[in-house]
């Protein structure tokens, strides 16, 4: 009997503390935490009934019924109806990655799943994002390229661009770094063509205008408590809507802007020097801001679950706002950590409200994937 070769990685999903829709802009920071709800992807040779004649990739995941059966064409895997789109596109990333070296791909068994989803509905902790992650992960080592965290988001980068070019990428620096990050993207636009004229090595070398990413502190003191309203939402979908705004380019849009700067840069100076209350202070700001932008562009971010989130946490003295780009999906509240009455108060609220409490908790940082 033969022992097939197999290859594990997960990447974790993750929450926006401040800064989203900002941070799609070039240059602009946002920050996120890595969350301890992660999709595993495992990657074997193929067993001889994967319908691929042993030269293209099956990918199965505990999210769709039966396997997604694809084949190598001109470097781009064909067949299936777009299932597994960015697995799909981190696969022939690295594919572009080995062909550029001058190795071949192998045949690839791809199986995936997911700790991000209740029953297929997607808790909006960043699964998109952690799949790409993962499967580039487990995908290059697979391969026996070795690579650096930083390399890895790169591809990871490249791979979502040409998906949505709209994406900042926060997801998945969340996912690669873990733990509390600090994250300012690069032009996905610049990133894209350096591929396409250099290829994908020398977009791997190459520095990244806007680009950064740091680790921070997690907030002395404070729990991270997390609320899902149990209605998905698409961040795709609330970010073209958001560019396709005459709103881009106003004076509102630049005030959005620079508030935003503002309180990300205090935030992190509140989670670097230890400040409980600053940090609370900033993210209270952070919800003005967004509630704001809510009214005035009409993008549908808060929602009456996410509206009676962060009031319950403010009522308490903590503070609280949509994660990310709102229109259901999660909502994040930092609350005083030994105050465990008012954390269960909070929740009850939530849960009158129509939001569970997830028992989700900030992923440690370092290598994750």
């Amino acid at each position: 009997m033969t022992t097939r070769r197999t290859v594990v990685r997960r990447a974790p999903g993750k929450l926006y503390i401040a800064g989203e829709y900002a941070v799609v802009d070039p240059g602009n920071t946002a920050i996120l935490v890595a969350v301890d709800r992660y999709v595993t992807v495992t990657v074997s040779d193929t067993d001889g009934t994967d319908r691929t004649d042993g030269t293209g990739v099956v990918i199965s995941s505990d999210l769709w019924p039966r396997p997604v059966h694809r084949h190598w064409q001109d470097g781009r895997l064909t067949g299936g109806d777009g299932e597994a789109a960015h697995v799909v596109t981190a696969i022939e990333t690295v594919a572009g990655l080995l062909a550029e070296r001058g190795l071949p791909v192998p045949p690839l068994s791809v199986s995936i799943t997911s700790t991000l989803h209740d029953q297929g509905r997607k808790y909006g902790l960043g699964s998109s994002g952690a799949v790409t992650v993962a499967t580039i992960a487990a995908v290059t080592s697979y391969c026996g390229l070795d690579l650096s965290p930083d390399a890895r988001f790169r591809l990871a980068l490249l791979a979502t661009a040409r998906i949505d070019p709209n994406g900042s990428g926060g997801d998945l620096a969340a996912g690669t770094w873990g733990g509390w990050i600090a994250y300012r993207a690069p032009d996905r636009a610049f990133v894209l063509d350096l591929a396409r004229s250099h290829g994908v090595e020398e977009a791997l070398r190459t520095p990244w205008p806007g680009f950064e990413v740091r680790q921070l502190p997690p907030p002395g003191g404070l729990s991270l408590e997390v609320g899902w309203t149990g209605n998905p939402a698409s961040t795709t979908s609330l970010v073209a809507g958001l560019h396709r705004r005459t709103w881009r380019g106003t004076p509102s849009h630049q005030k959005f802007v620079e508030s935003t700067a503002d309180f990300v840069d205090a935030a992190i100076v509140a989670l670097e020097a230890g400040d409980g209350d600053g940090l609370l202070h900033q993210i209270r700001r952070a919800r003005q801001e967004l509630a704001r932008l809510d009214d005035e562009v009409g993008l549908g971010i808060f929602t009456p679950e996410l509206t009676a989130l962060c009031d319950a946490a403010e009522a308490v003295g903590g503070a609280a706002k949509p994660s990310g780009a709102g229109g259901g999906d999660c909502g994040i509240a930092l609350l005083a950590a030994d105050a465990a009455h008012d954390i269960a108060h909070v929740h009850g609220r939530w849960a009158a409200a129509g939001v569970l409490p997830l028992p989700v908790h900030p992923a440690p940082e370092g290598n994750q994937a």
